[in-house]
């Protein structure tokens, strides 16, 4: 592969030409993209080029017609025939200068489907028409002609690439995973670029699907009815009706039935009778006649007159929502509107359209399929029922532009990740808005999928395009493209903690002599969407119910970018700083979503205390928990059976040896009181380990004799003792197993760790180090600590945390 001279990235040539009798078309521009050149973009494995698609369509009246192409091997414009592949110098966001010079006085004009596009291209003079196509965001294939007196001379096909991610590999895939979860959802209406597509089977069909449809089978639809409306289908019905008897024709033998039912209807007439009763003759004055005559109230043009009103009612609806949608005015689109609904205002007025009554009922005829024009008109009423899907090559429909594509197909794919190892509880997110012409999200509150970790019971949800109602904006309105709220369960409690990933549609390629270049060298997100990251980590909070203060709710943001090569993305700072800030950026691309996969993990398995440490704190956080954490504020103590805990339950209290104390001044530093019942003195299972805990409210030495509420042994009356009076006892809901292990006289422990622990085991958890070790391996499972004695916990140190 002939890589681009120097300094030719920034270089305009010439692109198209087209030499032909009438005029001399020209298209100008960079044949490069820099950025994709910095990524490789669009090669194949051998790393050449892969082929861009390119068509024209000329009239006679253009006589000899001579078409040259821009060559990156011949470095200039080379000779090119129908069918022949051709370089891809086409790209999104990049502009194209179109000049075309003519030869003759022939009015000419230029014509594409979006109205932008139309009204860039101006006579300038009376020999030149120029102007700057600018594609934008949009990628695929556009078409445009060069007309004369409404009539096409030329009609040009050009596939406009991407410029941050590969055409095949990668928009491709995006484009199809998006049909595939929320079908219709990547087709709008009327771009700039399309994308060729088929047909394929569908229950809810957008305006876009089925204009687009009906462009294709409109003149095969009304051509149909124009043939019916020769040889229309018809019913042979019969009229009765009582008539003056001179009048009638042809009698039938009805007649006798009726008039021996009628006998007022006769008249003595004894020449002319033809009844004879007895011996006089009877002549009728009147007689039922039967008249047969053609109806076409049929079910076939019945079911004609239904499809016809109902595809008027349609193309009167897309005309009303594209007013009201106030996109560019386009005159051509609603002049092209009014005359299919003119035409078919007309073909509604054909004699057998008017005669027929409302579709009660749909039948599948033989006439609807075999009958010549009637067989066409049910062919044209089933293809208008289907929708549309991409992979094909039937139809032509505009896609949505690449930042809005990328956008939900991020939100689509972060849900199919999670999918994939969580349950989905509950889903009203992908309630499509159909009301406008073409299909988007909603983005109401509301919209959100619930996820359950099967492990743990922990929900977490996926907000699009929102906050969560529980959360505001005090200064400016902010709205990021999806926040992950996850629900971790501490200490019985549910704490929320939420992390916004962005979608955003840019990419800086780091080109050489920049200064992104110099600061990180390789691609990366851009700064400034680094920047709204910090934004809506500060500026999205939750104001407490009773203080009414406020509290930084966002935990962590993210940008998600289009970036392929993962392995290199780590070694750059913002891969980085999502460890140390938890802002930061990760590549994102159908064939590069690891990074994103593995950090979802991370964050779902963290425990709450991990999940808070992620966060950036203010300065001193660190020191102020550490002094608040740092003392032992809870005595735990054996009891001597239920009796005691009967007693000590009822009148508030709990009394312990000093003797069983470390010092006399830890007395100062408990807080908190809790009994451990243990398997010698519960016979019980379930009512072993520690069931009851309570605050201290006061706290005094007295001799055990002292203490009336319990009745004490001889020998221990003059001891000290420590009497703990409790504000009351709560029940720990899950209690603390023993773990085949128990307490032999005291131990301390902090009501951070008591709160957690399942096992009296880990009240025995001291330093930083283990309680990181305990809180990680919680997350996956039940833990056991080992301590190193086998029977009293309080007498052991701890020697391994481990999963079990």
């Amino acid at each position: 592969m002939d890589l681009p001279l120097t300094g030719s990235l920034n270089q305009t040539v010439e692109l198209l030409r087209v030499e032909t009798e009438l005029f001399t078309l020209f298209i100008q521009g960079r044949p490069y993209h820099p950025t994709v050149e910095t990524l490789q973009l669009h090669r194949s494995s051998s790393q050449e080029w892969v082929s861009a698609q390119l068509g024209l369509v000329c009239s006679e009246r253009l006589g000899n017609v001579q078409i040259k192409v821009f060559s990156p091997e011949a470095h200039g414009m080379v000779d090119w025939q129908q069918r022949e592949s051709v370089f891809p110098c086409f790209y999104e966001t990049q502009s194209y200068e179109l000049v075309i010079q003519k030869k003759t006085a022939a009015n000419l004009s230029f014509y594409h489907e979006n109205v932008l596009l139309r009204q860039a291209i101006k006579p300038l003079g009376e020999t030149i028409l120029a102007g700057v196509l600018n594609f934008g965001n949009e990628v695929g294939l556009t078409e445009w002609e060069i007309r004369s007196s409404g009539q096409a001379l030329l009609r040009v096909e050009m596939e406009i690439f991407p410029s941050k991610m590969d055409y095949k590999l990668d928009y491709q895939n995006i484009l199809n995973e998006v049909n595939e979860q929320i079908y219709n959802l990547a087709f709008d209406f009327l771009r700039k670029t399309y994308q060729l597509t088929g047909l394929r089977e569908t229950q809810h069909q957008s305006l876009t699907e089925f204009f687009t449809i009906l462009q294709h089978v409109f003149r095969q639809l009304l051509d149909a009815v124009e043939r019916i409306n020769k040889n229309p289908n018809y019913a042979l019905l019969q009229d009765r009706r009582l008539v003056d008897a001179n009048r009638v024709k042809k009698a039938g033998r009805e007649n006798i039935r009726e008039l021996a039912k009628h006998p007022e209807r006769l008249r003595e007439d004894m020449n002319h009778g033809f009844l004879t009763i007895g011996s006089r003759n009877y002549t009728a004055t009147h007689l039922m006649e039967t008249r047969r005559r053609l109806a076409y109230d049929t079910n076939e043009n019945r079911f004609i007159r239904w499809m016809l009103e109902r595809i008027h009612g349609n193309l009167k609806e897309l005309k009303s929502r594209w007013k009201i949608k106030n996109r560019t005015p386009d005159p051509l689109l609603i002049k092209r509107l009014d005359t299919m609904l003119t035409q078919l205002e007309r073909v509604l007025k054909m004699d057998f359209l008017r005669e027929a009554g409302v579709l009660k009922q749909m039948s599948v005829t033989l006439v609807l399929q075999m009958a010549p024009g009637y067989r066409e008109v049910y062919r044209c009423y089933l293809m208008l029922l289907k929708g549309l899907s991409i992979q094909g090559d039937l139809l032509r429909l505009s896609m949505k532009d690449v930042a809005q594509l990328y956008e939900y197909w991020c939100f689509l794919k972060l849900n199919q990740l999670l999918g994939q190892k969580y349950k989905l509880v509950k889903q009203d997110i992908i309630k499509v808005n159909r009301n406008g012409i073409f299909v988007t999200l909603d983005r109401s509150q509301s919209a959100k999928m619930v996820y359950e970790n099967p492990v743990n019971g922990e929900q977490f949800i996926l907000y699009y395009n929102t906050i969560p109602g529980s959360d505001k904006t005090p200064t400016l309105s902010q709205r990021p493209d999806n926040v992950l709220t996850l629900k971790k369960k501490d200490a019985g409690k549910i704490k929320e903690y939420k992390y916004v990933f962005d979608a955003k549609y840019r990419l800086n390629p780091a080109y050489e002599g920049t200064s992104y270049h110099q600061k990180y060298g390789q691609p990366g997100p851009e700064e400034d969407d680094i920047n709204t990251m910090h934004r809506y980590r500060d500026a999205i909070v939750y104001q407490e119910k009773d203080s009414g203060e406020y509290e930084r709710s966002m935990f962590g943001a993210y940008v998600l970018f289009p970036y392929p090569d993962e392995e290199r993305y780590k070694t750059h700072q913002f891969y980085k700083s999502i460890e140390l800030l938890n802002i930061g950026a990760l590549p994102f691309l159908p064939n590069s979503t690891s990074l994103v996969e593995q950090f979802l993990d991370e964050i779902i398995q963290d425990s709450p205390e991990k999940a808070y440490e992620r966060s950036t704190r203010p300065r001193g956080t660190k020191e102020y928990y550490a002094n608040q954490l740092a003392g032992k504020n809870v005595l735990v103590g054996s009891v001597r059976g239920p009796k005691q805990v009967e007693v000590a339950r009822q009148h508030s209290f709990y009394h312990v040896p000093v003797e069983n104390l470390a010092s006399q001044k830890i007395i100062t530093q408990i807080e908190y009181v809790a009994m451990c019942q243990s398997r010698r003195k519960f016979i019980d299972p379930a009512k072993t380990g520690i069931h009851w805990v309570g605050k201290v409210v006061d706290w005094e030495v007295v001799k055990r004799k002292e203490i009336k509420e319990i009745v004490p042994e001889p020998h221990k009356e003059e001891k000290d003792y420590v009497r703990f009076t409790v504000e009351e006892w709560i029940p720990l809901k899950p209690h603390i197993a023993l773990g085949g292990q128990g307490i032999n006289t005291v131990l301390y422990t902090s009501k951070y760790v008591l709160d957690r622990a399942l096992e009296i085991a880990e009240l025995r958890l001291e330093t930083e180090e283990d309680l990181r070790e305990w809180r990680e391996k919680r997350r996956k499972g039940r833990v056991k600590v080992k301590v190193d004695h086998e029977q009293f916990v309080d007498l052991g140190k701890v020697v391994e945390v481990r999963n079990i």
